[in-house]
């Protein structure tokens, strides 16, 4: 009889085999061909942003490198891959191969934080063909969502401006519980001071942040009759906690406590609205409780919070959730560029790569990103040029230290306000452009057939 697992939630030492399955296949294939252990060079890159983005905001790198310095099979994987069938003709060393190695080879990237555009490498592994093969599917897993997260996140905190109390609320909406744990992680590093998610905060070492659901307001009215009494009942228990005000209609509510506050019978930190037209509402809210803290939510996004900046909205704090978590992807691609010190490219039509080991050069001018020039490695660094990949595994151990929250939220913030505005325009943006070197476009050039 066959028998799961229920709740399909997937353990660090499953992760070996979440993966797609042609990567085993290939690994297999390379294996019997004799080439396993050919040294080999994978990039992985975008081809185009999404719409309207003008740059992206690397992410996901640490998950990624944990991710390999842990990956291996187990005696019951092998034997699942055995029992499926699929793998009868596959060369005994393959099998050889899966149970006596994990990942061991080196990886080059940018550090998270870091403002990158089209072609340009977030990461590069440089390992055995078959290791190199196998990693694929997860690291772009990672990096391509957390680097979606942290990208609307920076753009949401440069539309914002940087007093806004920016919560990320997004854990109903993401893809999947593990998408919510790294949407959180990826909002934070970005520019976003809290998650109401109590178990990416916990991992994260910070504390969790929310308010109140219309449910509580809703129960207790009921039940006792008061919108109030929901009010006063919360309040006991979680003393200065935000309240939720537009179950029923936000200026009464606003009313009501503000004649409370006047009576003394009140003490009223923070309010929130999560309908209507929050602009004008937070106006009229605000007239009415000067001294309390508003908080917004509901749908939105970096084009709600440039419109109500415009509009001189009255607004402390914003819980972004499904605008942020979700959208267009990140379309990141990871391909082969060098087999056994031999450069190779895709060719086909809109989906062409540029070949070999490359480095980005990025120029800067009075601490704005002026250039960038993506080369070959062996190329000389220019005057005024700054090397953006760097070792950080070596032989399948890393060799940088693991960076703080705090410490990737300012490479985010330096990153974007060193972007000319035109690129940080959230509508029809102007990417930088990449520059191609000479000798990279000439060993292009020489590999068309």
């Amino acid at each position: 009889m066959l028998t799961f697992n229920p709740s399909l939630t997937p353990s660090p030492q499953d992760y070996s085999l979440l993966t797609d399955l042609y990567q085993l296949t290939m690994a297999a294939c390379y294996a019997g061909e004799d080439i396993a252990q050919k040294k080999a060079s994978f990039e992985l890159f975008v081809r185009r942003l999404p719409a309207h983005f003008g740059y992206l905001v690397a992410m996901g790198l640490a998950q990624g490198l944990n991710y390999l310095e842990n990956l291996h099979f187990t005696s019951e994987q092998i034997d699942y891959l055995k029992n499926t069938g699929i793998f009868n003709h596959a060369p005994p060393n393959f099998w050889s191969l899966l149970e006596n190695q994990g990942f061991t080879g080196d990886v080059w990237a940018v550090p998270e934080g870091t403002a990158i555009f089209t072609n340009e490498p977030l990461l590069r592994v440089e390992a055995p063909l078959w290791q190199a093969q196998i990693v694929e599917t997860y690291l772009l897993n990672t990096i391509n969502y957390q680097t979606l997260i942290a990208t609307r996140a920076a753009r949401m905190r440069d539309m914002a401006g940087e007093n806004p109390i920016l919560l990320e609320f997004g854990t109903r909406r993401a893809f999947s519980p593990q998408g919510a744990i790294w949407a959180a992680r990826a909002a934070l590093a970005a520019g976003f001071d809290a998650t109401s998610n109590v178990l990416a905060a916990k991992e994260l070492k910070q504390k969790p942040s929310g308010t109140m659901a219309h449910a509580l307001v809703m129960a207790i009215k009921a039940l006792s009759g008061s919108e109030d009494q929901a009010f006063t009942a919360f309040n006991r228990y979680f003393p200065g906690a935000t309240l939720l005000i537009d179950t029923y209609d936000t200026i009464t509510a606003a009313q009501r406590l503000a004649e409370k506050i006047k009576a003394g019978e009140a003490e009223v930190k923070g309010v929130r609205l999560d309908s209507g037209d929050l602009g004008s509402l937070s106006q009229k809210v605000r007239s009415l409780l000067p001294m309390v803290n508003i908080f917004a939510s509901g749908d939105i996004d970096e084009w709600e919070l440039k419109r109500l900046r415009e509009e001189n909205a009255s607004i402390d704090g914003y819980g972004v959730g499904t605008r942020l978590v979700t959208g267009e992807p990140v379309n990141g691609v990871y391909k082969l560029v060098e087999i056994d010190d031999i450069p190779t490219m895709k060719q086909s039509s809109h989906k062409m790569t540029y070949p070999g080991r490359k480095q980005i050069f990025r120029c800067y001018d009075h601490g704005m990103i002026k250039s960038d020039r993506l080369a070959l490695i062996d190329e000389k660094i220019e005057l005024g040029e700054t090397r953006l990949l760097e070792l950080v595994m070596k032989q399948g151990k890393v060799v940088t230290k693991n960076e703080s929250l705090d410490t990737i939220r300012h490479r985010v913030q330096t990153s974007v306000k060193s972007l000319p505005q035109a690129t940080r325009k959230i509508t029809e943006p102007t990417p930088i452009k990449v520059n191609i070197s000479q000798p990279l476009e000439k060993l292009r050039q020489s590999l068309i057939v």
